[in-house]
């Protein structure tokens, strides 16, 4: 477990096993612990690097203007790689899309999760969940504000509590909360998405979906697989919007051939 820092605050990340560099990049819910359940497994062919993306779980909130997409570039020149294979969960998808744009060259493939779609013209079930979030956060009801995002992306729209598997929910109470009370700095002080065309992107690229996911993100995903040259869709079908916590072994399994060809 290691830090680096800038004049912008300090990044976490950690590093795990031998073999060439992958790294994962956290959801905008959770932490770099997310991934905890994948990376034993993935470390036995790779080095596996995970980092707290600035405002979430053990990184700083950003004290200025700076870009998700720069600090990965740099954690990487901190690291010595200079060419990763990259895999990235919702908004972490997105960062991980906005590096291979931005350097082609330095990623060997692309795995997106759930990614978001910048600008996209969201359902009416996305818009009340905004609200209720808005709403708590302004009434500094942190625990419902935490519960309106565990049953939006944890428990997803199409199943009950009950068939979530037992723990996660408390698994992500903590990341989830620090990224509520960081949000306003993160979203302030971040470049956010580029205008690039993602249709230019040359990287292989894999993109995951839960079938138990938000419509909208299940539409996105089909969205970045027909309009990536030559992307792969793969689908979870007991997965909502965190795939890494649902479905750890699918995952992996879905990971292992595509990061090895």
């Amino acid at each position: 477990m290691s830090i680096t820092a800038d004049d912008l605050g300090h990044l976490f990340f950690t590093v795990d096993g031998d073999g060439p560099p992958l790294v994962l990049v956290h959801a905008g819910v959770a932490d770099h612990r997310m991934w905890d359940t994948v990376t034993p497994a993935l470390a036995e062919q790779y080095t596996v690097i995970r980092y707290d993306l600035r405002g979430f779980g053990r990184s700083a909130p950003p004290s200025g203007p700076f870009s998700e997409v720069e600090d990965l570039r740099l954690l990487l020149d901190h690291l010595g790689h200079s060419r990763v294979r990259l895999v990235g969960a919702s908004w972490g998808g997105r960062v991980a899309l906005e590096f291979a744009l931005a350097h082609p060259d330095r990623v060997e493939a692309l795995a997106l999760l759930s990614p978001p779609w910048p600008r996209y013209d969201w359902s009416e079930s996305m818009v009340r969940y905004d609200e209720a979030e808005t709403a708590a956060i302004e009434a500094g009801d942190w625990d419902t504000a935490v519960q309106v995002n565990l049953d939006m992306w944890l428990r997803g729209p199409a199943r009950s509590w009950d068939e979530v598997t037992a723990g996660l929910a408390d698994q992500l109470r903590d990341p989830m909360r620090t990224s509520l009370l960081n949000q306003a700095a993160t979203g302030e002080h971040s470049q956010g998405p580029s205008a690039a065309d993602v249709s230019t992107l040359s990287v292989p690229t894999l993109v995951g979906i839960g079938l138990l996911d938000v419509a909208d993100f299940q539409a996105i995903a089909r969205r970045y697989a027909a309009t990536i040259p030559g992307a792969a869709l793969v689908e979870f079908p007991t997965a909502a919007h965190l795939i890494a916590l649902d479905t750890p072994v699918e995952l992996v399994a879905a990971l292992g051939p595509f990061l090895a060809g």
